[in-house]
């Protein structure tokens, strides 16, 4: 991948990031979308989202890998989903479970208006 390529892909990211950021959408980046989960994990985060009543975005990157790739990049999270909230990475459930049971999570969403 050319280096032009990927700084396309960066700023196409960090447009997405912010537009949902502005919305005051959670981002995932996933397989699959909302109504059509294409793994157990990405599934898994929506019903989290669901639960907490929060809005969010999941954008299917399954058939994007120069994209995947760009995300494990600009992230150092190799795996999916990769979930942004208020234009900030916060990894995926392994992160945000426990960051739930201690109420910090609610904090994040509060300070973002997204609570």
């Amino acid at each position: 991948m050319s280096t032009t390529m990927i700084e396309q892909i960066q700023e196409e990211i960090k447009a997405e990031v912010a537009e949902h950021q502005a919305e005051k959408k959670v981002l995932v980046y996933g397989k699959g979308t909302a109504d059509a989960p294409r793994c157990g994990f990405t599934m898994s985060t929506k019903a989290f989202f669901d639960e907490l009543g929060v809005e969010y975005h999941i954008m299917d990157v399954l058939e994007n890998p120069e994209k995947r790739q760009v995300l494990a990049e600009m992230t150092d999270w190799p795996t999916l989903p990769k979930v942004f909230i208020n234009g900030e990475f916060y990894g995926d459930l392994d992160i945000l479970l426990p960051m739930k049971e201690k109420g910090e999570l609610a904090d994040v969403l509060s300070k973002a208006g997204m609570a």
